[in-house]
């Protein structure tokens, strides 16, 4: 089964990003060799990262091919349940910011999945951590209306629980707040995340889908396998 998001990769890494390998013009040309449409460069920032200027000199910089829309963003994670993001503040120029559940998103700050899962084998309901995170999600979307979703839900697991336990009124209520915000949700290849119930569940609240590899290194931009069975998993069901 076809799909058009697959001719996009909203999520890109490159040597701005400590853990990828591959430029930014290598990704480019990667994408047009893909036969991509749309690819949108992205690598992680901090509060205190300070080259965000420099790395859009250099997307400008580039050369494009034809047929190639190319898209700026930086991928930071959620600080706390209030949705804060671990972000500088930002020149004009960056489309989206891609919004991350790298570590679990606390009353007090970031945790580690060894101490989520501590918390939980010493008592802390998992109705409670979902709550906590689903929340800390809807909040992130409404504090930084019209960016994206990185890899969503790719710290349940992580912490020993799934998709499966969210339940329908939480999938519901986290898809009608990114359709009410504008936010686009990557169906993330690196991490086979989300799942269909939450595609379908985006679906029927009208938000926008969109592809990713988390490619970090060239060769792997535009491939797609677990993003195309998802999809059509979801649009069989």
């Amino acid at each position: 089964m076809s799909h058009a998001a697959l001719r996009g990769d909203h999520h890109v890494h490159s040597t701005f990003s400590d853990d990828a390998v591959s430029t930014l013009a290598e990704n480019v040309a990667a994408a047009a060799t893909a036969g991509l449409t749309t690819v949108r460069l992205v690598d992680h920032v901090r509060q205190s990262t300070t080259w965000v200027p420099e790395y859009l000199a250099a997307v400008r910089a580039l050369s494009v091919p034809e047929g190639l829309e190319v898209l700026t963003g930086v991928e930071a994670k959620i600080l706390d349940a209030s949705g804060t993001l671990d972000i500088p503040v930002l020149p004009e120029g960056i489309d989206r910011i891609l919004i991350a559940d790298h570590q679990f998103p606390g009353l007090d700050g970031p945790l580690g999945p060894t101490a989520v899962r501590e918390r939980i084998a010493s008592g802390w309901a998992g109705d409670d951590v979902l709550d906590e995170l689903v929340g800390a999600l809807i909040a992130a979307m409404r504090r930084y209306p019209g960016n994206q979703l990185a890899h969503c839900f790719s710290i349940l697991p992580k912490i020993g629980l799934s998709e499966e336990d969210l339940g329908d009124e939480r999938i519901d209520a986290w898809a009608r707040a990114a359709a009410e915000t504008d936010t686009l949700v990557e169906v993330n290849e690196k991490w086979g995340c989300p799942g269909i119930r939450s595609l379908a569940a985006l679906r029927q609240a009208g938000a926008g889908i969109v592809a990713s590899t988390d490619s970090h290194v060239a060769s792997d931009v535009g491939r797609y396998s677990r993003v195309t069975a998802l999809l059509d998993a979801e649009a069989g069901a």
